[in-house]
């Protein structure tokens, strides 16, 4: 059913949080699995761009990739620089991705926070479902 899925990261306890459904459904699909970490570099200011600097988003990727190799499940990493919803929407399309998994900030929640939810503009484009984990 899901044989090919994205999992767009980021640094967040929310993306940690989704590891174990992502796993789950990897494992029992036995899906290929595609990690992806999207940087905005427009939008970076001195305060993210250490974090979000081409050495942490390395490390970041590894990271998760290793986390899902303890697992047994093989994982594919992705690094893209862009708008991280349209870059999300492009890689699930370019993969022909049948799922995408991501967690939720929250943010979607407010009048305000709808505009600007990566998870909500995703939701909106995407050219496959989307689970939202919480």
């Amino acid at each position: 059913m899901f044989k090919t899925v994205l999992f767009p990261i980021d640094q967040s306890r929310e993306s940690r949080e989704a590891v174990d459904t992502v796993a789950d459904i990897v494992k029992t699909y036995g899906s290929r699995l595609v990690i992806l970490s999207v940087v905005d570099s427009t939008e970076l200011d001195s305060a993210e761009g250490e974090s979000a600097s081409p050495e942490a988003i390395a490390k970041l990727l590894q990271g998760a990739k290793s986390l899902f190799a303890n697992q047994g499940i093989e994982a594919e990493i992705d690094e893209r620089d862009g708008k991280p919803a349209f870059i999300i929407c492009d890689v699930a399309d370019e993969i022909n991705a049948d799922l995408i998994i991501m967690g939720c900030r929250g943010m979607g929640l407010t009048d305000e926070g709808v505009a600007h939810s990566v998870t909500n503009r995703v939701i909106n484009l995407s050219p496959c479902p989307v689970m939202v984990v919480p």
